[in-house]
C-alpha cells in the first residue's frame, strides 16, 4: 500500500505510456491484417483503409469494447493471493503491457502477422507464474482460450468457404452473373449490418448503461441491416456491363459490384477489431488505474472509464498510420490471390466470427480468424490456390508468440520490482 501511495502517479503515467505502446503495436500488426484484405483485393486504397479504420475502430472500441476487456483483466489470472500486496499486480500489468508491446514491434518489423491476444495472454501468464505462483493462473480459462485459437480460424474459414460457394451458385455460375450480382448484393450487405449491430446491441452497450430487450435488439439490428442494404443498393444500382474490361477478365463487371460492398465489410472489420482487440491493450491499463485510484484495493470488478477506451482506440489508429501499411500491403496478396468478391467473403466471415467471439467474451485473435477466412476463400478454389509456405511461416510465428510474451514479462516484472522495491 505504501508503494502505491508513494509512486501511484508514476505507475499511472507508465501504464498510460505502455498502454499506448501496446495499442500502437495492435494497430501496426493486427488492424493492418484486418484491413489487408480490402487493400489486397483492390477495393480500397491504403489512405481509404486508414480513414475507415480511424472512424470505425473508435466506434468499436467505444461502443462494444467493454465486455472483452473484463476477460483479459481478471479472467486469466486470479489476483486474490496478493490482495495485501497490490503493487505486485501493478508491476505485473506494467510488465505484461511492455512485454507484449515489444514482441508486437519485433513481429511487425519482421512482417509476421502475429496475434496480439496471444501476446498479452502469454505475458500475463509469465508474470503470474513468477509474481504470484503457477496456481494463480486459471489454466481452465487459458485452455478455453487456446481452444478458441484453433476453433476461431476453422469457424472463420468455414463461413468464408460457404460464402464463396454461395456467390458461385447464386451469381458466378449463372446465365447473367451481373444481373444476379445486383439482385443478391443487398442481401449480403444486409448480413453485414445485421450481424454487427445485433452483437453490439446484445453485449457491447452494457458499460454505456443502454439495455435493450432481446426483441428490441433484433428490431434495431433488422432496421440497421435494411439501412446498410439500401445504402449498398444505391452504390451498385447503376453498374453496367463493361465489355472492354470483360475481355481481360470475364467477371470484371461482376467484381465491380463487390467493390463498394467491400467498403461495408472493411467498416465492419474495423468495428469488430475495435470491439474485440482494444481489450488487449487497455485491460492491464484499466487494472492499474483501478488499483492506483482506489489507493491499493485489488477489485475483481471495476468500472471502465471512457477515456481509457478512447486512449486504446487512438493508439491502435496511430499504429496503423505509422507502420501498418507494410503488413497491410502484404497480407492481402501473399496467402492467396484476392478479388473483391473473394475479399468480401473473407472479411464478412472474419467480422462475423470476431463479433460472435466478442459477444461471448472470449478473447480470440483477429489475425487467426482472418487468416482462417482467407484460407477458406483459397480452399474454395482448390489447395493449389494457397501459398502453403507463407501459411507455414504464419503458423510458426503464432506458436512462438506465447512463450516469447511470457519470458519477456518475467524479465520486465523483476526489473520493475527492483526499481520500485
Amino acid at each position: 500500500m505504501e508503494i502505491i501511495a508513494s509512486y501511484g502517479t508514476v505507475m499511472m503515467i507508465l501504464a498510460i505510456i505502455f498502454g499506448l505502446y501496446m495499442t500502437w503495436g495492435i494497430g501496426a500488426n493486427d488492424l493492418a491484417n484486418a484491413m489487408g484484405t480490402s487493400v489486397g483485393a483492390g477495393a480500397v486504397s491504403v489512405k481509404q483503409a486508414i480513414t475507415i479504420a480511424i472512424i470505425f475502430e473508435f466506434l468499436g472500441a467505444l461502443l462494444a469494447g467493454g465486455h472483452v476487456t473484463k476477460t483479459i483483466r481478471k479472467g486469466i489470472i486470479d489476483p486474490s493471493n496478493i490482495i495485501n500486496n497490490p503493487e505486485i499486480l501493478v508491476y505485473g500489468m506494467l510488465a505484461s503491457l511492455l512485454a507484449a508491446a515489444v514482441w508486437l514491434m519485433v513481429a511487425s518489423a519482421k512482417g509476421w502477422p502475429v496475434s496480439t491476444t496471444h501476446s498479452i495472454i502469454g505475458a500475463l501468464i509469465g508474470f503470474a507464474i513468477v509474481g504470484i505462483g503457477p496456481e494463480s493462473v486459471k489454466w481452465v480459462k487459458v485452455g478455453s482460450v487456446v481452444i478458441s485459437w484453433v476453433v476461431s480460424p476453422v469457424v472463420g474459414g468455414t463461413i468464408a468457404f460457404l460464402l464463396v460457394m454461395s456467390t458461385r451458385k447464386l451469381i458466378f455460375n449463372t446465365d447473367n452473373p451481373l444481373k444476379n450480382a445486383k439482385k443478391y448484393a443487398p442481401g449480403y450487405i444486409f448480413l453485414v449490418g445485421f450481424i454487427i449491430s445485433l452483437v453490439t446491441m446484445f453485449k457491447g452497450l452494457k458499460h454505456l448503461h443502454i439495455n435493450l430487450t432481446t426483441a428490441g435488439s433484433f428490431g434495431f439490428a433488422i432496421f440497421f441491416g435494411l439501412l446498410t442494404s439500401a445504402i449498398g443498393y444505391y452504390f451498385i444500382r447503376n453498374i453496367k456491363e463493361d465489355a472492354s474490361a470483360n475481355r481481360d477478365f470475364s467477371y470484371a463487371s461482376v467484381e465491380k459490384v463487390f467493390t463498394p460492398m467491400m467498403l461495408f465489410t472493411a467498416c465492419s472489420m474495423a468495428f469488430a477489431h475495435g470491439s474485440n482487440d482494444v481489450a488487449n491493450g487497455i485491460g492491464p491499463l484499466a487494472a492499474v488505474y483501478s488499483i492506483v485510484s482506489s489507493g491499493g484495493e485489488v477489485m475483481q470488478e471495476s468500472d471502465l472509464p471512457v477515456w481509457i477506451l478512447l486512449l486504446g482506440g487512438f493508439g491502435i489508429v496511430l499504429g496503423l498510420i505509422t507502420l501498418g501499411y507494410r503488413v497491410m500491403l502484404t497480407v492481402g496478396k501473399k496467402i492467396t490471390e484476392l478479388t473483391p468478391s473473394r475479399g468480401f467473403c473473407a472479411e464478412l466471415a472474419a467480422a462475423t466470427t470476431v463479433v460472435i467471439a466478442s459477444r461471448t467474451g472470449l478473447p480470440v485473435s483477429t489475425t487467426h480468424i482472418l487468416v482462417g477466412s482467407v484460407l477458406g476463400v483459397g480452399l474454395a478454389r482448390g489447395i493449389g490456390a494457397l501459398d502453403l509456405r507463407v501459411v507455414l511461416n504464419i503458423v510458426i510465428s503464432w506458436v512462438v508468440t506465447l512463450p516469447a510474451g511470457a519470458i519477456m514479462a518475467m524479465l520486465f516484472f523483476f526489473t520493475l520490482k527492483g526499481i520500485f522495491g
